[in-house]
């Protein structure tokens, strides 16, 4: 079988907010990064310096070759061309990326797989890895099993997702995350433009995302859009001097009334 993630020998390409954390993550498992590449010095040095023992590089050649497991936490955007400037080895390469095929990996290395923890990640805020759950895959069911072995030790919820699941997966947890942000991003610039709090709304987020640990989020919906309110929906647009922000509330108002009354003909 190889190395066991007991003693694997770990290199992390990028240190931006899911490196950092998952390397902080691997380091309270005793499975600390050895080494740290960033384009930039400063990055891979101040994640370094939070890694006993472990060496930071800008340079990929620098990056030794022995090394088990190669996690590639990067923009998607810069995947490809990292890939083309890595030195052969013969370690497992993995990416942690929601949106990309593993077969990126084909050309430069014959073992490669997928190691995407499904959570939102910032370098300043700590995060609980036993409650995310990660997704893996490998192009050999040995592989497959060191990821698996790997993200156990880190999580308690740990799934196997092929490329084609995977896409979907990160499609959704963009609804379930970046949209609803954006949405209280929205919120707080309408409250702010008024003079009134947005922790005020806090209570209101914590139910709604506290509800649909409870009950499916269909039967969780509330609010004037349900039964199609037009008195208040056409008040409430009239607020809205965005135009953008008009159409979100409209658009999102026809998409939950037919959503909860698809029998009804659609509102023009």
């Amino acid at each position: 079988m190889g190395m066991s993630s007991e003693k694997m020998k770990i290199i992390l390409i990028g240190a931006g907010n899911l490196a950092t954390r998952l390397a902080l993550a691997l380091q309270a498992k005793g499975l600390a990064p050895e080494w740290v590449y960033s384009r930039t010095e400063e990055s891979a040095r101040r994640l370094s310096e939070q890694l006993p023992h472990s060496h930071y590089t800008t340079r990929l050649d620098s990056l030794p070759t022995d090394g088990d497991l190669y996690i590639f936490a990067v923009k998607d955007s810069v995947l490809p061309q990292l890939l083309s400037a890595m030195p052969a080895n013969a370690g497992l390469w993995v990416h942690t990326a929601g949106s990309v095929d593993r077969e990126v990996f084909r050309p430069y290395t014959n073992r490669y797989g997928v190691f995407y923890p499904m959570q939102t990640f910032s370098k300043e805020r700590a995060v609980d890895f036993d409650d995310i759950p990660f997704f893996i895959e490998a192009n050999s069911e040995a592989d497959t099993a060191r990821l698996h072995d790997l993200a156990a030790r880190l999580s308690g919820k740990v799934y196997r997702a092929d490329s084609e699941q995977r896409k979907y997966l990160h499609l959704a947890a963009v609804f379930a995350c970046n949209f609803t942000n954006h949405l209280y991003a929205l919120c707080d610039r309408i409250l702010q433009e008024h003079n009134l709090p947005f922790e005020a709304m806090l209570p209101l987020i914590r139910e709604t995302a506290a509800k649909v640990t409870d009950m499916p989020p269909f039967d969780a919906q509330t609010g004037p859009a349900i039964r199609y309110d037009q008195n208040i929906i056409a008040k409430q647009e009239a607020l809205l001097t965005d135009p953008t922000m008009r159409e979100i509330y409209t658009l999102l108002s026809r998409s939950i009334h037919e959503t909860h009354n698809p029998d009804k003909p659609k509102e023009s």
